[in-house]
């Protein structure tokens, strides 16, 4: 598992000296900076997963700090705050910190907060790889139908169906426009790429399709007529 970077922000050595060693106990690599400037330094340097910065320090405090770090950077950040620094507190939060915790605190508190806000933010960087995947991918999925442009390649119900290269043609056509409805001159077209003249082999390969898609090809789940209009794919719920 990939070690968590925290970036260290305080100006008191005694309490940045303290609070690596505990988090460093518990498996995390600390990263330390006396004021905002340094922090941003190591930024630069460092790929950080979460960031601790008190508010009050010399140089750049801990507010400003946090305004060009999030300029460039979206990992969570505690605000460390004297309990008299209400504003403080109020103001980290409206300017993109996560959390803050109030001195004096305690190990356990400190890292209750670092732990959860990690969790969420590990969260969030999977939902996006996830993201990211899904639209590299060449894969549509509509109910227990998917096609596979890399592969070519459909499935229904995880079972593999055979269709022919015109046949897997018109059928990512549709499933890539779930529920827009081609009249058979644009699929002609689109398919051929040649201008459509006689479209009657279009509701001949739409029937062999829906005998190789459907349980029913009489009463279709997934490949419908618009009659009068053309084809489409029925969106699934």
């Amino acid at each position: 598992m990939e070690t968590n970077h925290i970036l260290l922000v305080e100006d008191d050595k005694e309490i940045r000296e303290g609070v690596e060693i505990y988090l460093k106990s518990q498996g995390y690599d600390v990263f330390q900076a006396a004021d905002g400037i340094e922090g941003l330094k190591i930024l630069d340097q460092e790929e950080i997963h979460l960031a601790i910065v008190d508010v009050m320090m010399p140089r750049m405090d801990g507010i400003t700090m946090t305004v060009k770090l999030r300029e460039k950077y979206d990992f969570p950040v505690i605000i460390l705050s004297a309990k008299t620094e209400e504003v403080d507190k109020i103001m980290g939060l409206n300017i993109g910190a996560d959390d803050y915790i109030s001195k004096p605190f305690t190990p356990m508190e400190l890292l209750a907060r670092v732990n959860s806000q990690l969790r969420r933010y590990r969260k969030y960087l999977d939902m996006l790889e996830a993201k990211e995947q899904k639209e590299k991918s060449n894969i549509y999925i509509i109910g227990g139908l998917e096609l596979n442009e890399d592969t070519v390649e459909v499935m229904v119900d995880e079972k593999p169906a055979k269709l022919t290269p015109i046949e897997f043609k018109i059928l990512a056509l549709l499933m890539k426009n779930p529920g827009r409805v081609f009249s058979a001159e644009e699929i002609y077209e689109r398919v051929w790429n040649e201008r459509a003249i006689n479209t009657d082999t279009i509701m001949v390969h739409v029937r062999k399709i829906r005998e190789k898609i459907e349980i029913n090809p009489k009463e279709p789940k997934y490949l419908k007529v618009v009659w009068g209009v053309g084809y489409k794919i029925e969106k699934q719920a």
